[in-house]
């Protein structure tokens, strides 16, 4: 009789640590949620690390090149430079008809493209 309740105390025991193992605080189900939410963290943290690195250089050329300002500045902004000349250049003009003297609504939008001399 004393060793059948030795026995079932002693599974009991097992049992209670066993839930505490798979459910309780610290469970293993716990430590496999937080390796996983770490290793979703390093990988966002190497995607904005790239994004950092890739803006710092950009500043770093911005800061340093006159070349990429004046790039922004032409392709943003429309710049021309000092000496250059402006020439707009359509890809399909229309036929201009002379004896047509209806008047007619605003030019098409056209890609304009500075040229130097």
């Amino acid at each position: 009789m004393l060793h059948r309740i030795a026995i079932a105390f002693i599974v009991l025991l097992i049992v209670a640590l066993q839930l505490k193992l798979w459910f309780g605080d610290g469970s293993i189900r716990t430590i496999w949620g937080l390796r996983q939410a770490v290793n979703a963290q390093v990988e966002e943290n190497e995607n904005l690390k790239k994004r950092n690195d890739h803006l710092a250089a950009e500043v770093k050329n911005l800061k340093e090149a006159t070349d990429a300002i004046e790039e922004r500045a032409r392709n943003d902004l429309g710049m021309i430079g000092r000496n250059e000349t402006f020439f707009q250049v359509a890809d399909n003009p229309e036929p201009i008809n002379l004896k047509d003297t209806s008047p007619k609504g605003s030019p098409p939008n056209r890609e304009t493209t500075p040229v130097k001399p």
